[in-house]
């Protein structure tokens, strides 16, 4: 794991984790290698799902398509996308699925800075992306939620907590 990636899961685990009831129903997009799950199982959360286009996930395939998937409407009290939102527009998607009063837990780049993360990727401080950044967004501007709590990480990064 590259430097600041596994300094940024550490973060993540503080500011949006640790104080995720046990009994929540949890949906992460874009869950990768696991290890959100993994931390949210060993804390004891038993209703967490992942959602990715490859394994090891949960659940195989695209939030785009969480109707053929199985998934249900206003389903789940949380939905996890780190790094995701900048790949895909899913915010109308993710509102279909959470419950009213739900959390919608994001992390993506901020769009004017985009160009320093492809550096820090060269030089790898930071983790490759895994496809091209073609929805960069500024959470401030996203409608149908309302923003609960928004920080500017490490100028580069934004992280936000919305409800439904």
């Amino acid at each position: 794991m590259v430097l600041l990636s596994n300094y940024a899961r550490k973060k993540k685990i503080n500011y949006f984790l640790k104080n995720i009831p046990k009994s929540h129903h949890i949906l992460e997009i874009g869950c990768a290698d696991g290890w959100v799950g993994e931390y949210l199982k060993k804390k004891g959360c038993k209703n967490y799902l992942g959602l990715d286009l490859s394994p090891p996930a949960d659940i195989i395939g695209d939030i785009m398509d969480w109707k053929d998937l199985g998934i249900k409407k206003s389903s789940f009290d949380v939905i996890i996308a780190f790094e995701v939102v900048e790949h895909v527009d899913c915010f109308k998607e993710c509102h279909n699925i959470l419950k009213k009063g739900g959390k919608l837990m994001v992390t993506t780049p901020i769009p004017h800075m985009d160009w320093m993360m492809k550096i820090l990727e060269l030089i790898h401080l930071n983790q490759k992306r895994t496809s091209l950044h073609t929805n960069l967004t500024y959470l401030n501007d996203i409608s149908n939620f309302r923003l609960k709590e928004i920080k500017k990480v490490g100028m580069l990064s934004q992280w936000a907590i919305f409800t439904k």
